[in-house]
């Protein structure tokens, strides 16, 4: 069997798989970074990163998440927004060494919800923060952590 062709062959499929694979990511996926939210050590700063300071408490977000989670390292936590224009939903985990986990864009005419899993160091409040109408509306859920998932 001829090793050189065989080489040969890997690397092509190899390159073809990289440029289909770069063809179909799209704008959002390459959206910047917001970096000072995401490096935010306290939730303060971390809102301030957002410009989400004055954010506004809205009973149209429903943050579902486990009173109690058995294991921080894996809590599901749902975000629904009912605000209409919805562009953006953030996920916090106020007491986390860096509390903004997630932000996710959102096109329109998109369902205004998220599901994922997030890590909580200990008991917080789980914020939800939703950019909708160029407006930042807010909701918070306290989960109790009984077994910590990111430091402890």
């Amino acid at each position: 069997m001829n090793l050189l062709r065989r080489y040969i062959l890997k690397s092509a499929s190899a390159a073809a798989a990289l440029a289909v694979t770069t063809s179909l990511i799209s704008g959002n996926a390459l959206a910047a970074r917001n970096t000072a939210a995401f490096s935010a050590k306290t939730l303060a700063d971390a809102l301030k990163g957002m410009d989400a300071e004055s954010a506004t408490e809205s009973h149209d977000i429903i943050v579902k998440a486990p009173d109690i989670a058995e294991n921080g390292a894996v809590v599901p936590v749902e975000v629904t927004s009912n605000i209409a224009d919805t562009t953006n939903i953030s996920i916090l985990a106020e007491k986390n060494p860096n509390p903004l986990i997630a932000s996710f864009n959102l096109s329109d005419g998109t369902l205004p919800f998220i599901a994922t899993r997030i890590k909580m160091a200990k008991t917080s409040n789980v914020r939800a923060v939703v950019t909708a109408g160029g407006k930042l509306y807010t909701a918070v859920k306290e989960v109790k952590v009984t077994m910590g998932g990111c430091g402890g």
